[in-house]
């Protein structure tokens, strides 16, 4: 996935602390201070969740919140529909501040903005695989008729054609979780919120469930922030990635500029292992000059440096001409593609 810096901002969030203990607010000059996380626990034993938490997301993109354990991700995406209330900060959707919405705007923001899958799939054992996809509209007291037509059609799309009249217990994990992609879609909410929403599932799986969240993302170019402790997830399906720790973002931005240009030794270390001849793209490292001389093929921008380099037959010379619909958008010499795929390493330099 590539990032779209043009795309309208759906959800900003800005200045945003999150403190749990007894008298959180007393804690924030502490972290005006610059005091950190650690000295505070050990001093007051108040908890920092979030930390001057700063994020644009944007519409009809996936921003990926990654992070290991206790980063402070989940708490994250619970500020955005108030499962959890703030310290201080602003959650902004479509310019509207959220934490100033009253008791019924609240709940019709939940019910018809934005809707969440869970990692637990939160399926009701005792409704059909149909019922739980139709839950949303019929919260919402719409016509059922309607309501069934679509969440029909959602199960159709996530391949449960037949399990409508099954019951969760009769599902696999995958297959659970697929009526719970396509009860978030029945809900019609422009936004998506996916809380390790893959991480239960065993590996095939999860690749499977992946791929059929870009394939829908396709079409519906749905608002997706998506949870997870992956970096090949992270790095697989997000437009914008931020990255947390201990509750606060280290980096965000273009996946592959992140790869490519980490700012952080944190950031330096998560990268360091993955293959990024596989994880790479080619229109992320390649020569925005749309003529060239001498050019050997074609190249899809999207296509990885791995699938660059079977195409080459493993040529070190030559020049690609990337193209992006089928239109010319660069060039990228195959030097090039090699010089990238060597972590740049500081103590060589």
């Amino acid at each position: 996935m590539t990032s779209d810096s043009s795309a309208d901002i759906a959800i900003s969030i800005r200045n945003l602390f999150k403190i749990f203990g007894n008298d959180p607010s007393s804690i924030l000059p502490m972290l005006y201070d610059g005091i950190d996380k650690a000295e505070i626990q050990s001093k007051t034993g108040h908890v920092i969740g979030l930390n001057n938490i700063n994020v644009d997301m944007l519409s009809g993109k996936i921003t990926v919140i990654m992070g290991l354990s206790g980063s402070g991700k989940s708490t994250l995406i619970r500020h955005i529909n108030r499962l959890i209330e703030p310290t201080a900060g602003e959650v902004l959707l479509d310019g509207n501040n959220i934490l100033e919405l009253d008791a019924i705007g609240l709940r019709k923001l939940r019910q018809t903005r934005m809707s969440m899958v869970f990692q637990k799939f939160a399926l009701l054992p005792h409704r059909t695989v149909l019922e739980n996809s139709m839950l949303a509209p019929m919260v919402r007291n719409e016509d059922k008729v309607k309501a069934e037509k679509e969440a029909r059609n959602w199960l159709s799309r996530v391949e449960l054609n037949g399990f409508e009249d099954s019951y969760p217990h009769q599902l696999s994990g995958g297959m659970q979780q697929r009526v719970g992609i396509a009860r978030a879609l029945t809900s019609n909410a422009d936004i998506m919120l996916m809380d390790e929403a893959f991480s239960a599932l065993n590996p095939l799986i999860r690749t499977s469930m992946q791929d059929l969240l870009l394939d829908l993302q396709k079409d519906l170019k749905k608002t997706i922030i998506f949870i997870t402790h992956d970096l090949d997830e992270a790095l697989k399906i997000a437009d914008h990635l931020v990255v947390l720790k201990d509750g606060f973002v280290v980096q965000q931005g273009n996946p592959q500029e992140i790869i490519l240009n980490p700012t952080d030794p944190y950031i330096e270390e998560f990268v360091s292992d993955i293959n990024r001849a596989w994880v790479l793209r080619v229109a992320s490292i390649m020569d925005k000059t749309k003529s060239a001389k001498k050019v050997t093929d074609n190249i899809d921008g999207n296509a990885s440096l791995e699938q660059l380099i079977t195409q080459a037959d493993g040529a070190t010379d030559g020049i690609f001409a990337v193209t992006q619909e089928q239109e010319i958008i660069g060039h990228i010499q195959m030097s090039d593609v090699y010089r990238a795929l060597v972590r740049y390493d500081k103590s060589d330099a």
